[in-house]
């Protein structure tokens, strides 16, 4: 039984939406980034980057404090408002290839801590505390975690009803995607959608693992009523957009191409081709020394289990552990992770001038995969995915105060 709740949104006036909203800051270029905080006095990145005009940068909690100023200043100008009355919020998100439909609205930590919300990606303590204390210093929460669940025909009866009257926001961005939002306040609507999830055993974190982890790790220190929940976005499974995420990698561990050619060639038949994209079970794609290659797992090489029959975990354990000595992902700074919607000639050109060595160009998982991995309480290799949609921070904030 999943636990979802309705809560009074923080978020931009209709006029200012487009304005507000923002993608990721770390999505943005230096050079973007500052064009956007120049221009743009309503721009959500000035929260996340108020002290962007200082020459000395103040870092953790000093940082954090800065950062619940800029939002208390935002909403002291009314370019954020309070919603008068608790909503979920039916948000669209419609690009050149993909349209996605689903619910903004509040998640149970309890569910993420009993296991109803299942994850599968390990987290970082680190980033963990980090965000936990982002949450406890600031009071807010701008960036929903994605969750996925399985279809519900009363939940699509809501999505459709709303869909087909005026949206509260509607705006397109420079990435022409179109996006809309709907508010859901009345009563009866809202208690079809709380009852509708709770038929649903599980949800599936699809994207915000850590964001989840901290919600859950700010409840051991403040357990008010706003801190049992967290601000997610849920959509159906057969939506969600997965890309590959692909691997650079600095050096060969002092061998040379031939040598490290030699020692693939224990566990993968190896072909050179034109293409270096895979397309069939247990290959990978490789780009060395100006040439791409098809690496086909031998099936002696690994365990036949959710986790370690994936392309992630074959590339880790065949070669990047054993062979170029890169026994931890998430810090060594000899691998790079490049998700797929970067072309595959870019990859190439980084490793033809010499800032790599090699790329592994890995397939996209299926999800079916990741909610194996999820339910057998396992997890995958950093990076072993991209998700889409990624959201627009700012357009809902949940308080936390």
């Amino acid at each position: 039984m999943a636990i979802v709740r309705p809560f009074k949104a923080i978020r931009p006036t209709r006029d200012k939406a487009n304005l507000v909203a923002s993608r990721s800051y770390l999505s943005y270029s230096e050079k973007t980034l500052k064009e956007k905080l120049e221009n743009n006095p309503f721009t959500f990145l000035h929260i996340i980057n108020p002290d962007f005009k200082d020459k000395i940068k103040k870092k953790g909690i000093e940082k954090f404090k800065l950062v619940k100023n800029k939002f208390n200043e935002f909403i002291d100008k009314k370019h954020l408002i309070e919603e008068n009355k608790e909503a979920f919020y039916i948000y669209q998100q419609k690009s050149t290839t993909h349209t996605f439909n689903g619910i903004i609205a509040a998640t149970a930590v309890s569910d993420y801590l009993n296991g109803y919300i299942k994850k599968h990606e390990h987290t970082i303590t680190a980033r963990e505390e980090m965000f936990k204390e982002y949450l406890d210093t600031t009071g807010f929460n701008a960036d929903p975690v994605l969750l996925s669940y399985q279809q519900d025909e009363s939940i699509n009866a809501i999505l459709s009803k709303y869909q087909e009257i005026r949206a509260e926001y509607e705006f397109s961005t420079t990435n022409k995607s179109l996006h809309k939002l709907w508010v859901i306040n009345n009563d009866s609507d809202i208690k079809l959608v709380t009852d509708a999830f709770k038929n649903i055993n599980n949800l599936y974190i699809a994207d915000g693992h850590h964001r989840s982890a901290s919600s859950a790790l700010l409840t051991e220190s403040n357990n008010s009523n706003q801190n049992k929940y967290f601000m997610s976005y849920l959509i159906t499974e057969d939506q969600l957009n997965i890309i590959n995420f692909n691997r650079l990698i600095k050096g060969l561990n002092n061998l040379s191409v031939n040598e490290f050619l030699q020692e693939l060639n224990s566990n993968f038949q190896i072909n050179e081709t034109s293409n270096c994209n895979a397309s069939n079970k247990d290959e990978i794609g490789m780009y060395l020394d100006g040439k791409c290659f098809l690496l086909t797992a031998k099936k002696d090489s690994y365990i036949n289990d959710c986790v370690n029959k994936l392309d992630p975990a074959i590339l880790t354990n065949n070669i990047l552990a054993p062979i170029l000595n890169i026994i931890d992902e998430k810090t060594d700074n000899n691998i790079s992770f490049i998700s797929g919607n970067i072309p595959i000639s870019e990859l190439k050109t980084k490793v033809d001038n010499g800032e790599f060595t090699v790329a592994f160009i890995l397939k996209p998982i299926p999800f079916s995969a990741i909610k194996e991995v999820a339910d057998n309480n396992r997890f995958m290799p950093p990076k072993s995915t991209y998700i889409e949609p990624k959201l627009r921070s700012g357009l809902t904030i949940y308080s936390l105060d």
